[in-house]
């Protein structure tokens, strides 16, 4: 199981914004996270914490290329995390390997093209609407069918645009228009994610289902799920902290 290192080069995502917002703050925190044993970069540029505003594509991307083509040169694998199409051909052309979309497709009509064009790794997130919309559309008839059934309408169509099927990877979208007991349904039903016939990334890391007050607090609770995780399949956990999860995963070899 591969471990995903987050890095938010923002002022204002929910476990650690601002920490890491600048040039210099963003890169040393990566070259940490490679000391670590982290296996992917996930650098992302604008949040998407519930209520958040969205930011230009040119605010995205000044955050996020210049710390892209400097990393590119330590030869650690990188995914850009972003909904925009522009935005990923750029860190593409930059050095990142992987587009890691958590809107799935939805909200750039250009995204699927430039993914079937670039002919990386592609992550297809749930998604059900912008981060200000998301709480309101967390409705469910059955939780587990209704993301597997959206999941696959956009798989579907990322294929039909040419996308390759070895180049997806899914992600049920924890805490995207959910509430924790949807979360916790998912989490309990991660086996017939895996059946789907793609790799599945878990993003739980620190998110308020977790319990705790403040973000920080939820740390543990995340290495124990990564913990369960480890003998169901999953192909990566993308998470804050790099090192626990990694020492967790080679401790249940």
């Amino acid at each position: 199981m591969l471990v995903m290192g987050i890095l938010n080069l923002t002022p204002d995502s929910f476990a650690d914004g601002g920490r890491h917002n600048s040039f210099e703050a963003g890169v040393a925190r990566a070259l940490e996270m490679i000391a670590e044993g982290v296996d992917i970069i996930d650098i992302g540029g604008e949040s998407t914490r519930p209520g958040a505003d969205r930011i230009s594509a040119e605010e995205e991307q000044a955050r996020v290329l210049p710390v892209i083509a400097e990393l590119s040169k330590s030869g650690v694998k990188i995914s850009i995390d972003t909904m925009r199409a522009d935005t990923a051909e750029k860190a593409v052309q930059l050095g990142a390997s992987i587009i890691n979309d958590v809107s799935g497709g939805l909200s750039d009509p250009a995204m699927f093209a430039t993914v079937k064009k670039l002919g990386v790794p592609y992550i297809l997130m749930h998604w059900r609407g912008e981060s200000k919309q998301m709480n309101s559309r967390a409705i469910y008839t059955d939780v587990v069918s209704d993301v597997i059934s959206e999941l696959n309408s956009q798989i579907d169509a990322a294929l039909d645009a040419g996308i390759n099927k070895s180049q997806i990877i899914i992600d049920p979208g924890l805490g995207f228009a959910k509430e924790a007991e949807h979360n916790w349904e998912i989490l309990r039903n991660l086996k017939k994610f895996t059946s789907m016939g793609y790799p599945v990334l878990i993003g739980a890391s620190r998110k308020r289902f977790l319990g705790g007050d403040n973000p920080d607090e939820r740390e543990v609770a995340t290495i124990e799920l990564t913990k369960t995780l480890v003998p169901q399949g999953i192909w990566g956990v993308r998470v804050h902290s790099v090192k626990p999860h990694v020492d967790v995963i080679a401790g249940a070899k």
